[in-house]
């Protein structure tokens, strides 16, 4: 595992290089170039996101962006993990845990007990590895005939 890199609140400035990192994860899992280029708009990190409630961090190690999470509140009991990408040339090196950890700590914070996310079907191993649970599936907005899981991780009380 890579050493600990720092986790830092995102800038509005940082949107544009939010976004690109998004397309170069999402291209990490062999995706070709039309399904990138339909997915592109629903991966763009609109600086609207950044509202008081959207909780967004970016993992940096030397001022180098190595990947970024974010959550928004859904309810009263539930967060969303909107976000969770990290540079292709950092996957498998723990910054996607520390990230996880980061937003797991975070929710308890918070006050949330359960933490949602619709994943890629790719990464579903590595949230179902770190305790999430498939709760459903939903049609993508990108392909009709492509299926995303929905899943769950409950916020336990320790530490």
């Amino acid at each position: 595992m890579a050493a600990k890199a720092q986790i830092r609140r995102a800038r509005l400035d940082e949107a544009q290089l939010l976004t690109e990192l998004t397309m170069r994860s999402k291209a990490y899992w062999q995706y070709d170039a039309s399904f990138l280029a339909d997915a592109k708009q629903e991966l763009e990190f609109q600086p609207n996101k950044f509202l008081p409630d959207f909780h967004v961090y970016v993992l940096e190690e030397d001022g180098q962006m190595l990947g970024f999470c974010s959550l928004i509140p859904t309810g009263h009991e539930a967060i969303e993990l909107h976000d969770l990408f990290v540079e292709p040339s950092c996957i498998g090196k723990g910054y996607g845990k520390q990230l996880w950890d980061h937003s797991v700590n975070l929710v308890r914070e918070l006050g949330f007990r359960t933490l949602v996310l619709t994943a890629d079907p790719n990464a579903e191993p590595f949230y179902a590895r770190l305790g999430a649970v498939r709760a459903g599936e939903r049609e993508s907005s990108v392909r009709s005939d492509r299926k995303l899981p929905i899943m769950e991780y409950r916020i336990s009380d320790r530490a």
